[in-house]
């Protein structure tokens, strides 16, 4: 039977498949059954910086602000300091996720600023964060600010963080890079450990009716996975980066897709909400069962063996690739 342990950021981990930040992890007795299921370590839910700024203001004004305004105040309401407030719950989730699945658990931060940031990330490693998932989610819309100057911005706030703690930390991009395989080796030389791709970009639809904006968040499919594929294939052995692939992974087909590639991990969560433990256990078993099908003896021996290096038509992945394509596609009406 082929070996499913893998490393990822250094940590060792027994299979490939590890919780995406998601709600599964909300509920800590429910998440010990995917541990369970064969997810060898979780991603926790984003942290927002933005969220705890927003629960400290309105703390302050709440209880501060009335304080200042009554005197008699003082002595009936509490002061906002004795309140838990910003990611204290956090941090306590962190550790009962710890204490009952026994797995590495990875926090994950979605800051907009270098001190929040590096604060947060002192707190979560302090509390036993093995590594750090830094999510890069910025919606430019200044039409002032350059892509050159957001890309730099971002990777002083990735330094920041890595400078602040001693745990590895990976950062989850979305792929609206000018060049992914580019800003990747400026992550690398900022002292970042990994590289997830992709996030899922903030989408929302526009509702005709109301002239408002839906802003569901609809769960993934396999149908976007081949855009990982494609960042993994050109990433793996091209920069100094472990490699995750995040969004469309949803069978043990897309898990070895994204091995071969040049993923060390492969990060679900729609499919665990929509499916369940015991569909995460059947993914693992299948995914074992491919690997000895195909001879391998570990996933490291198949993993990048379709990476841009190592293809056996390198091109495929190319532009070149993509001339072909256009030139083969016939009219559905004409095929028949």
């Amino acid at each position: 039977m082929s070996e499913l342990n893998t490393t990822w950021l250094g940590l060792a981990l027994r299979t490939p498949f590890v919780v995406a930040a998601c709600p599964v992890s909300d509920d800590v007795d429910h998440l010990a059954r995917y541990v369970e299921a064969g997810a060898s370590a979780v991603v926790m839910r984003s942290l927002f910086e933005e969220q705890i700024i927003a629960e400290q203001m309105a703390a302050h004004h709440l209880i501060d602000g009335r304080t200042d305004m009554d005197a008699e105040s003082r002595s009936f309401m509490p002061e906002s300091g004795t309140v838990t407030l910003g990611h204290e719950h956090y941090i306590r989730h962190l550790e009962r996720i710890r204490a009952r699945t026994g797995v590495p658990v990875i926090a994950s931060l979605n800051g907009v600023t270098p001190g929040g940031w590096t604060e947060m990330a002192r707190d979560l490693e302090a509390a036993g964060a093995a590594a750090i998932e830094l999510n890069l989610y910025e919606v430019a819309t200044d039409p002032q600010e350059s892509g050159s100057e957001v890309e730099t911005r971002q990777i002083e706030t990735v330094r920041s963080v890595v400078g602040a703690v001693s745990v590895p930390v990976a950062v989850k991009l979305s792929p609206f890079y000018a060049s992914v395989p580019a800003f990747c080796r400026q992550l690398a030389g900022a002292g970042a450990k990994g590289a997830v791709v992709f996030n899922r970009f903030y989408q929302p639809d526009v509702q005709l009716e109301t002239l408002d904006l839906d802003t569901n968040l609809h769960l993934s499919t396999s149908a976007e996975l081949p855009l990982r594929l494609h960042a993994l294939a050109l990433l793996h052995g091209r920069v100094a980066l472990d490699l995750s692939a995040a969004g469309g992974v949803h069978t043990a087909e897309d898990a070895a897709k994204a091995i071969v590639c040049g993923a060390n991990i492969v990060q679900m969560a729609s499919a665990l909400l929509e499916n369940g433990p015991e569909y995460l256990a059947a993914t693992v078993a299948a995914f074992a069962g491919w690997l000895a099908e195909q001879g391998y003896r570990d996933v490291a021996e198949a993993r990048g063996v379709m990476s841009l290096e190592n293809a056996p038509n390198p091109g495929a992945w190319e532009r070149l690739n993509y001339m072909r394509m256009l030139a083969g596609w016939q009219p559905r009406a004409k095929r028949r």
